[in-house]
């Protein structure tokens, strides 16, 4: 006769009170991050929307030389500043016109341009332009003064690259060669006071490093190049300076994407014969190569951000020029400057800065793109 076995409870999970508040907490910061990340773009594209979107009026250096009447369309102005351009409309006070023929000091004018009132303005006063930034100049101009109404990012885009790439040539060898040292051949000892010691890099405040770039590093190079060459803001010091800054990002996260590698694959290459070097540059670098890529990435977007170093270092004007011993002013450096300055909002300068921070956000977004791509693509799954 068989036993019959007793019925078996339904296991429940107890409920734990300090679990349910952790993960809460952890909830919540996931929560904040994303808003926090969320609202960094509302406001970038909300003001970048107003410096594309939004009829904008800089001064065209015009004034009157005597009053003028409601009905008089031809009227004569200083000769200062910009020659006028016909078809484009101009305003004077809160009245639109647009200018229909030029001939010396006289204009001919259209009065009241889109819905506006025909009204009388004393002399002296003076007329302002309207600017309409496009994102086909945005991307593809040359020059970029928005005060004169050019709003081309090359030269900003430009040097920001250069300075970027000069870092990461110099922290991928540097960083590549630490992570090396540390996981391959430094003893436990060693490692445990060296990796300390370098990563004190990351924590230099970033404007000891743009002084040192400017009192150390362009003396040097112009010690080696000559005066001639090398400028004294330019973008070859602040380069190597910024590669200097992100070293530890690249060494502290290749060396533990080195360390992450099983013992099992050093002991292999080792068995057949391999030295450590070998080992090292064609086992272990290989199939560590996904972090690395990362790291390499996370640098990269460190050095586009990057600002109080090409602050001081790399110049304070827009300059369209491939030449790294020249001054030029990068997308963080001309934020810098001109938020420095008073600016009365909804101006154009001030709707400027948010299209370049935009810019440099969509960069960095893009960058961070391709390093998951990259660490999904080349990842190594060991058993």
């Amino acid at each position: 006769m068989a036993i019959p076995t007793p019925p078996v409870a339904p296991l429940r999970r107890r409920t734990r009170i300090h679990e349910v508040i952790i993960q809460g907490l952890l909830f919540l910061c996931g929560l904040i991050s994303i808003f926090v990340t969320t609202g960094i773009i509302y406001e970038l594209s909300k003001e970048a929307y107003l410096f594309f979107g939004y009829q904008q009026w800089l001064p065209a250096h015009k004034p009157l030389v005597a009053d003028i009447a409601p009905e008089q369309t031809l009227f004569e102005v200083g000769t200062q500043g910009p020659a006028l351009e016909v078809g484009s409309h101009y305003r004077i006070g809160d009245e639109i016109m647009l200018l229909e023929a030029v001939d010396g000091a006289l204009v001919q004018m259209q009065r009241g341009a889109q819905q506006t009132e025909p009204i009388a303005h004393r002399a002296g006063l003076t007329l302002s332009r309207e600017v309409n930034p496009n994102l086909l100049e945005f991307l593809t101009g040359t020059a970029w003064e928005p005060h004169n109404g050019r709003f081309g990012i090359l030269p900003l885009l430009n040097s920001t690259l250069i300075v970027s790439s000069i870092a990461i040539l110099v922290a991928l060898p540097l960083g590549l060669a630490t992570a090396i040292y540390l996981s391959e051949y430094a003893t436990p000892t060693a490692r445990s006071r060296l990796k300390p010691i370098l990563e004190i890099l990351a924590g230099v405040p970033t404007v000891v490093y743009g002084f040192f770039a400017l009192t150390f590093m362009t003396p040097l190079l112009r010690a080696i190049f000559g005066s001639g060459v090398v400028e004294i803001y330019n973008m070859a010091s602040a380069g190597i300076v910024v590669g200097i800054l992100i070293l530890p990002f690249v060494s502290t996260v290749s060396e533990d994407a080195l360390s992450a590698v099983p013992r099992s694959l050093r002991e292999a290459a080792y068995g057949l014969g391999a030295t450590r070097l070998e080992t090292a540059i064609q086992i272990v670098l290989p199939a560590a190569f996904s972090g690395i890529a990362a790291a390499v990435i996370l640098a990269a977007s460190r050095a586009i951000g990057e600002t109080m170093v090409v602050a001081i270092a790399a110049g304070a004007g827009p300059n369209f020029t491939f030449n790294p011993f020249k001054a030029a002013e990068t997308m963080t450096g001309h934020i810098a400057r001109i938020s420095g300055g008073d600016l009365s909002y909804d101006s154009l300068d001030y709707n400027s800065i948010f299209a370049v921070g935009l810019m440099l956000f969509l960069m960095t977004l893009v960058l961070n793109i391709i390093s998951q791509r990259i660490v999904r693509r080349f990842r190594e799954v060991y058993e």
